[in-house]
């Protein structure tokens, strides 16, 4: 069993809220999840090829040939919201 402080550490770090129950709860998943990852590591995976290399194929390239874009009025034409010429979006990040 992990000790509470070190599970609000890696929710801290993962950016996560946890409730007094989930913390309680996670103190003893967490110690058999690394286990598991750890049994993980015994497997011999010499032999064994990482997945992105199953298909032997090359990406077909093509020219690069220089095109003019959508001006500033036709990008913005479809936005829900635009001011003094750029996209206007929520906000995504939050202060601390």
């Amino acid at each position: 069993m992990l000790k509470k402080e070190d599970v609000i550490k890696v929710a801290q770090l993962a950016k996560l809220k946890l409730k007094e129950e989930e913390i309680e709860l996670f103190s003893k998943q967490l110690p058999q999840i690394v286990n598991f990852v750890e049994k993980l590591n015994e497997l011999d995976t010499e032999n064994v090829k990482p997945f992105y290399e199953l298909i032997d194929k090359t990406t077909p390239m093509r020219e690069d040939i220089p095109e003019n874009g959508l001006s500033q009025e036709e990008a913005l034409s479809n936005a829900p919201e635009a001011e003094d010429g750029f996209f206007v979006v929520p906000r995504v990040v939050e202060k601390d």
